[in-house]
Order: C-alpha cells, then structure tokens, then sequence
C-alpha cells in the first residue's frame, strides 16, 4: 500500500475543541488519523493546521498553500461554521470557498476529504435561523461535488443523532467526546477502511454539565458576544498543534 500522509486544515470543529483529555484537544481528526493507522495496519503521517475561530477566507488564505507545502497524499477541509453565525455573510460565499480547495487539491494530485459539521441548532440561541442558514450551506456545498467522484465525502450536517445534546459539550457550539469519535467513524469509513464499531455511539457516560440559561450566557455566549463586538477571535495568537508530520503509528490489535 502506499504511504497515506493526511494534513488537516479548519476551524475549532477540526482542531479538535470540546475533545480535550487532560487538557489537550484531541478532535475527530487526531482520532481519523489513530484510526486510519490501525485500520490499514501501518504508521500514517499527519499534520493539523486548524486554528478555532478561523473564518472560511482566512482558513484558505493562511492554512491551504502552508499544507500542500507539505506535499500530502490527503486534505481533510472544513469551514465556514463562524461564517454562518454572521447572517449578513451569504451563503454562496461561504459555499464558493470550498471550490478554490478543491481546484488546488487536483492541481497538486492530492485526495481531498470535505467534511459538513454538525448541527448544533436545536439547542443555540436562533435556531432556527442557524438550522436555515446551516441546510443551505449543506445543499450549496453537495452541489459543488457531484459529478466529484474522487473527492472523499463525509457530511454530518444532515446526521440526526449527531444533533443530539449528548453528543455536544456544555458550550452547545463545539461536539464532545461522543461528537468527535462519531465524525471520525464517518470519515474513516468514507475512506473505505474500518472505524472501530464503538465509535459510532460511545457507551461511556456523557458527562458534559448542562447549564441553564442565565448561567450559559455568562460562562459562553456572552464572551462570545464580547468578541464579535471588539473584533477579536478565539483563535489570536494560536498556532497550529501539529504544524508538520507527526508519525502514527497503529495500535496492537
């Protein structure tokens, strides 16, 4: 087989928030790439240039040439979700992004892995709007890729149980645990390998902590609204956990 060498570029959703052990984000795309390994049965190369709070132009600008450099057999892209919070950003805009990837990926022989977050509507501040905005993202960006047949597709948007609270941390924006083990399972088997069946739905007990309305407010939405209105994001002065390849190797069955 040949080598896989995967790079991962995108916002919090692919940097990994709202998986942390111990302190330090893991996410759905540290867990492809253990995954990936263990299903082929031989050491992959990975590299994550993800950064939380990325909009979708500067995920291309900043992230996209910086991971061809370092001539990967695989992207993984994702993006557009703090777009999609500002309802003055259209839609196709958002969705166009995706097509300046995906021409560079051919221009470079490298596999692209599109990927379509979660929905987390059900339990955010105006969800329906975010639902509406989020279905049209979801539609705009499938239209761009048929006819797309050597493109890797793995779309959570439209994933019913993913919407669930017990697959989403106590922020209601980033997916916990459960969320990002759920996606990876997605993404491995888009890639034709085998996911580890627990994936899926993990039996462990959800422990994120719900929080009431008053107190949501304090502890999340009202930083975030600090942000948007100073101009600031959550991702300033961050760089990427895993700039260049990082060896993993499989696990012992």
């Amino acid at each position: 087989m040949a080598a896989v060498r995967y790079v991962a570029i995108g916002d919090s959703f692919t940097e990994g928030v709202g998986d942390e052990i111990d302190g330090t984000v893991r996410g759905w795309a540290d867990l492809v790439a253990q995954g990936w390994a263990d299903s082929r049965g031989e050491a992959i190369e990975y590299a994550n240039l993800a950064i939380r709070g990325k909009l979708i132009r500067p995920i291309i600008d900043e992230q996209l040439e910086r991971a061809l450099a370092l001539r990967p057999t695989h992207l993984s892209f994702n993006g557009g979700g703090n777009d999609m919070l500002r309802p003055r950003t259209p839609v196709s805009k958002i969705a166009h992004a995706f097509s300046r990837v995906l021409r560079r990926c051919a221009d470079e022989g490298v596999t692209a892995i599109v990927l379509s977050g979660a929905n987390p509507s059900a339990q955010l501040p105006m969800g329906r709007l975010i639902q509406r905005r989020g279905d049209a993202l979801s539609d705009a960006v499938m239209a761009q890729l048929i006819d797309r047949p050597s493109i890797v597709t793995a779309f959570n948007w439209p994933d019913a149980e993913l919407s669930d609270a017990s697959y989403w941390s106590a922020d209601r924006l980033h997916m916990n645990t459960r969320g990002h083990h759920r996606v990876a399972a997605r993404v491995i088997d888009a890639l034709g390998e085998t996911p580890p069946q627990d994936w899926w739905s993990l039996s462990e007990p959800d422990e994120t902590v719900r929080l009431d309305e008053r107190s949501y407010f304090r502890a999340h939405l009202g930083p975030w609204l600090k942000r948007r209105l100073t101009g600031t994001s959550s991702g300033d002065g961050r760089e990427p956990k895993f700039a260049d390849w990082l060896t993993v190797p499989p696990r012992q069955a």
